[in-house]
């Protein structure tokens, strides 16, 4: 879990070998950022959670859906349906089990956001 420079807290959700699998949306407040890690906890177990989509550069990715519709997190792109199926079966695999890496004071996570790399 990190805060970007807007203010806003995010996670990622790595993969045993520290790959990124999964990046959350950008959230207002720790809790909140929290609950959306139990959310990937519990929604990722069901197929029916997961969105897939293809991208303008016609690349796969998919999102992780709550039970109200709400994207929780996206994947990276891939470049073929399997792929994008083993991203799945990675975040199912990780996120059961996974951990919570508080790295919200960090100076280098608040350094860095999705938006500038």
């Amino acid at each position: 879990m990190t805060k970007r420079l807007t203010g806003e807290y995010q996670f990622n959700l790595k993969s045993k070998n520290g790959l990124v699998i999964l990046t959350s949306e950008g959230y207002t407040s720790k809790v909140n950022c929290e609950a959306g890690i139990e959310s990937v906890k519990r929604f990722s177990q069901y197929d029916s959670h997961f969105e897939r989509r293809v991208s303008k550069d016609r690349k796969i990715y998919f999102n992780l859906l709550a039970s109200n519709g709400q994207v929780i997190g996206t994947s990276q792109r891939y470049g073929s349906d399997f792929a994008c199926d083993k991203g799945i079966a990675s975040v199912r695999h990780n996120a059961a089990d996974s951990t919570i890496e508080d790295k919200t004071h960090s100076r280098l996570a608040m350094r860095y956001s999705p938006s500038s790399l």
